[in-house]
């Protein structure tokens, strides 16, 4: 499991948020990414508290954080680093993928092809 563990990453800075979020929110534990159908591109990033793990999910603790991905959405975040940026325009998490070959202007939804 350490292997899949490698695959899916979280930068310094998303971890702080996320940490800094759930100390907001006693009730839930973690926070899911998850990849779904649909968006402008084909697949869609879904990011969403949560004090619910499955068995399967893939658990990764940093900095006071916990992420959690299901093994199908792991499959399309290969390799894939979740960051958060904070700038003038705004502040969002944002997966950096590198199996994601386009992504629409809002820089959640992306394809495969």
């Amino acid at each position: 499991m350490s292997e899949t563990v490698e695959t899916f990453r979280i930068s310094a800075a998303a971890a702080a948020r996320v940490a800094e979020i759930l100390r907001g929110e006693p009730a839930q534990k973690a926070l899911r990414v998850e990849v779904l159908a649909g968006g402008c591109a084909g697949f869609q990033y879904k990011f969403d508290l949560t004090a619910e793990q499955s068995a399967e999910d893939l658990v990764i603790e940093a900095g006071g954080a916990t992420v959690l991905v299901d093994p199908s959405s792991l499959e399309l975040l290969a390799g894939a680093e979740l960051d958060f940026k904070d700038s003038l325009m705004g502040a969002h998490f944002l997966v950096k993928n590198p199996i994601a070959k386009s992504s629409c202007g809002c820089g959640t939804s992306f394809s495969v092809d």
